[in-house]
């Protein structure tokens, strides 16, 4: 008698099986798509109610099916031949593996979306940085006082030389008692702007200030806490924008009002933000206009502030070694009888020169502001203050004139940093780069991430770029040797890329 034939279960088995793995393919794609970046962006800070969730929710009930899909597929295993009794147990082991490989896959795909926050952004923040004060404050710092006051132009106030920045005294857990203290200490410049902190910087002072206005010559800037004002903003929105300060500030006025990171003439003559600031001057709710800058173009940016006299104060990045045509632009102001104020005088404050001062008897810091304080034509630095030990070791540098012991400090802080400081107002490298990136803008962005701690405002004013460092990877450098201070260019702003995004 003819056998029946014995049926074949291979071919199910794999159709079966080819069917599983696509859909948790399937996921893997969705999940790395639609639902890393959201993880990406709670990582960054982003508030969780401005974003939208539901390509999360699409994501998970792929999971779920994927999952279903691999528990149906190890049910339907036919068992071995001879083996009825274990292929329950196979049953269960075929399908938790499926199910542990799959959900293996989605955790790979959120951390390969996510990979530049745990290889480079995680490994600067959580490796310690070099203390930027000074390791061991001499005795002789306690209790150090303003020793000068400076005639800040026109505007005719005598301001303290050293003088307080509030960038980062929002993030102290003693920013209020920083700035209560200078005060006391003869402190009477506060620089402030709504996009420090998110605001949280103009808060702080406006606690601070309680009582002592008359103490304080307070100067913030035309922006909001989320970027600076494009030329061509209505007046209205330029005088909403002071007047938003001012109740941060808990004040009726400010004494001088910045034209914030001012790079370009349209900005710094625009009709409107003019016609605000006269109409906020008459109703006494602002004294002064300003401007700063960090632009390549400064000569031609601050030399029409000059000859405009519609500005009474500038404020730009000055500190030892600085660009050469920076004493002239100050001269040339000063002339004019515009006050004069000097930022970023730490020249970056990098770790790595940090590191080598460790040893020094007097403190880096004191070295770079007397540098900068020998020029008479100064008016006054600004300096973030953020550590309680701040006053004593800032403070200390006032009225003290520039030494050769000074002079050995910064040399050796200069040996250390060789390659990696990109001067302000230089953009001597800028030409050179066929498809416009602002080279100088992305090493600062990396500066303010690396060297001042600030991670989150770094990245987020990194990504506001029009154009960034993307170009620059697998680019032919013509870039190279266009810096003069020797800056591997196309080296460092890959790094800075890479560094400041997250995907």
């Amino acid at each position: 008698m003819d056998q029946e034939p014995i049926r074949s279960h291979s071919t199910p088995r794999r159709v079966a099986g080819s069917i599983v793995l696509g859909v948790w393919c399937a996921t893997l794609v969705l999940v790395y798509a639609v639902v890393a970046p959201l993880v990406s962006q709670r990582i960054e800070g982003v508030d969780p109610a401005t974003l939208d969730w539901r390509p999360a929710l699409a994501g998970l009930a792929a999971v779920v099916a994927s999952i279903g899909a691999s528990v149906l597929w190890a049910r339907g295993l036919p068992p071995r031949a001879g083996a009825t009794s274990a292929a329950g147990r196979r049953r269960f082991l075929l399908g938790a593996s499926a199910v542990s490989g799959g959900l293996l896959g989605v955790a790979g795909a959120v951390v390969a979306r996510i990979a530049p926050w745990l290889t480079v952004t995680v490994a600067h923040i959580v490796e310690p940085p070099v203390e930027a004060t000074h390791p061991r404050p001499s005795p002789q710092w306690q209790g150090a006082r303003i020793r000068s006051y400076r005639r800040l132009g026109r505007t005719g106030f005598h301001v303290s030389d050293v003088s307080l920045g509030s960038g980062q005294i929002a993030g102290s857990a003693h920013g209020e008692a920083i700035a209560r203290e200078a005060v006391e200490r003869g402190v009477n410049y506060f620089d402030t702007s709504p996009d420090y902190s998110d605001a949280g910087s103009e808060r702080v002072l406006g606690r601070v200030m309680k009582g002592q206005r008359h103490r304080m010559f307070l100067a913030t800037k035309f922006c909001t806490p989320r970027g600076h004002l494009a030329a061509g903003t209505s007046v209205v929105d330029y005088m909403r924008a002071l007047e938003q300060s001012l109740v941060r500030l808990q004040t009726d006025y400010v004494d001088l009002v910045h034209i914030h990171s001012c790079d370009t003439l349209d900005r710094l003559m625009d009709p409107n933000v003019h016609e605000a600031f006269d109409r906020l001057r008459e109703q006494g709710k602002v004294r002064y206009l300003g401007f700063s800058s960090h632009t390549p173009n400064l000569v031609e940016v601050a030399d029409t502030a000059t000859r405009s006299g519609r500005f009474d104060v500038m404020m730009l990045a000055y500190h030892h070694g600085a660009w050469p045509e920076l004493a002239g632009v100050i001269a040339r102001a000063r002339e004019a009888d515009m006050g004069v104020v000097a930022m970023k005088t730490l020249k970056g404050a990098k770790h790595r020169g940090l590191e080598a001062l460790r040893g020094a008897e007097q403190a880096y810091s004191q070295a770079a502001f007397k540098w900068v304080l020998s020029n008479s034509d100064v008016s006054c630095l600004v300096v973030s203050f953020y550590d309680p030990r701040h006053v004593d070791e800032y403070l200390h540098a006032s009225g003290q004139p520039f030494s050769d012991a000074d002079l050995a400090v910064l040399d050796r802080y200069d040996q250390a940093i060789g390659g990696e400081h990109c001067r302000p107002h230089c953009g001597a490298c800028l030409s050179a780069c066929p498809t416009g990136v602002p080279i100088d803008d992305v090493l600062r962005h990396r500066m303010y991430f690396e060297d001042y701690g600030r991670e989150k405002s770094a990245m987020q004013q990194y990504a506001g770029l029009v154009r960034n460092a993307e170009a620059c990877l697998g680019c032919a450098a013509p870039c190279a040797g266009a810096c003069p201070d020797g800056i591997a260019i196309q080296q460092r702003t890959t790094e800075a890329h890479r560094l400041l995004t997250l995907a």
